[in-house]
């Protein structure tokens, strides 16, 4: 006997089989591997749940060619006509932290005349470049801080061998596991003959955890150690400057200043005696000496010669210590006006010559005699206009001239 289902009771498996096929969809959803068991990112705590999955990357936007080149948002390659596409072979890691430097290691085959960035790896700031790598969440971390691209090129038998690490800071913009896209980057070639070659490297996908996802309770990390900062102090160089200049200036002034005290001073030299003052002090001296109370009469008389000849040379223009008397003769017999006492003066010299050449000993009376006779040829051969001023003579004594003679032929 067949038994007839309603319509209610027809509809029953097929509301089974919807369910079934819905249960079949989720148990995989919910059944996923281990990701630290995966060789991804370490798991959560047991206690924790579970992350949601993670998005879908973007897909790349679509190359166009352009001239022979590749057109990125980020790159544009470019391979002049004729030239080869160097070999490039690049890494990048497949997980990382926010906040964290990932490298990319980009390792180029070139020839021996070619330079890899030969003006460094430079992203201006606000390039389509630039734009493009802070969209999909990348900064280049500043080169003057320790953390900027290296270059190591090793030459090789057929060329030589470039490799780059580039470092990328991923910052996604929603907290959590978050999965980047890096976009590809330029890498400049200059060939030998000056041609850029630019090319681009692959799309590299990273996931990135934040620092602190894998810990059950957080804790507020200390700040790290200080690290030596250098400012340039700008007014403690300026008084170094201005003291060291200071001290510069001081020191030269006070050179010069004592350079000027220490000069040579120019004194005025005495005005010079007039040779008939001067041979009445010297004979005036010569007969205060103790010469003839010694008997040293042959000095004394040597003396008294030599003081008059040294005046008449004075008086009259030449050396008398360096004439002879023949020579001072014929000297004073031509000066104009005569001579006064030419001939007191020529016995005078014949009897200097005479003591002098005849080895002869003079006696107490001749020196006395030849004093007062060297005396009044001074005071006879005197200029006429200084006579009343030297009429007292040295010593406020009466002048020889006016003191009797013992020889005869002095009178005037």
């Amino acid at each position: 006997m067949t038994q007839r289902c309603s319509p209610a009771c027809a509809a029953r498996p097929l509301a089974w089989a919807a369910l079934a096929a819905a249960l079949a969809c989720a148990l995989p959803a919910g059944a996923q591997p281990d990701a630290g068991a995966a060789g991804g990112p370490a798991a959560r705590d047991d206690d924790a749940p579970p992350p949601p999955p993670p998005p879908a990357p973007a897909p790349a936007p679509a190359a166009a060619q352009r001239g022979g080149g590749s057109v990125w948002a980020s790159c544009a390659e470019h391979v002049p006509p004729g030239a080869t596409r160097p070999q490039i072979q690049e890494t990048f890691p497949k997980q990382g932290f926010s906040g964290y430097a990932a490298p990319l290691e980009v390792t180029v085959a070139h020839g021996k005349g070619e330079t890899v960035l030969p003006e460094g790896f430079k992203v201006q700031g606000d390039s389509d470049a630039a734009r493009a790598l802070e969209k999909a969440g990348f900064l280049l971390p500043e080169a003057d801080a320790g953390a900027g691209p290296t270059s190591t090129t090793t030459a090789t038998d057929t060329g030589a061998t470039t490799k780059l690490v580039i470092p990328f800071v991923p910052l996604p913009k929603e907290p959590g596991r978050s999965v980047l896209q890096l976009p590809p980057v330029p890498i400049a070639v200059s060939r030998a003959s000056g041609e850029l070659v630019t090319v681009c490297t692959r799309p590299h996908e990273i996931i990135v955890e934040d620092p602190i996802a894998n810990e059950r309770d957080p804790k507020v990390k200390p700040n790290p150690p200080p690290r030596p900062q250098r400012e340039e102090w700008v007014l403690a160089k300026q008084l170094t400057f201005g003291i060291l200049i200071g001290a510069a200036l001081g020191v030269l002034v006070a050179w010069l200043v004592r350079r000027w005290l220490r000069r040579p001073r120019v004194v005025a030299a005495p005005p010079p005696k007039l040779p008939w003052v001067a041979a009445l002090e010297e004979l005036e001296e010569l007969r205060r000496s103790d010469l003839l109370s010694q008997g040293r009469t042959d000095e004394y008389f040597d003396r008294v010669s030599d003081c008059v000849r040294k005046y008449l040379g004075a008086r009259y223009g030449f050396d008398g210590l360096e004439t002879t008397s023949d020579e001072m003769r014929a000297l004073l017999a031509r000066v104009r006006p005569p001579v006064p006492v030419l001939p007191q003066i020529t016995k005078f010299l014949a009897d200097c010559d005479l003591v002098k050449f005849a080895r002869l000993q003079p006696t107490e009376a001749d020196c006395l005699d030849a004093i007062e006779r060297g005396e009044v040829i001074v005071h006879r051969t005197t200029p006429p206009a200084v006579r009343p001023g030297d009429a007292a003579g040295p010593a406020g004594k009466q002048p020889a001239s006016d003191r009797p003679s013992r020889a005869p032929e002095e009178a005037p």
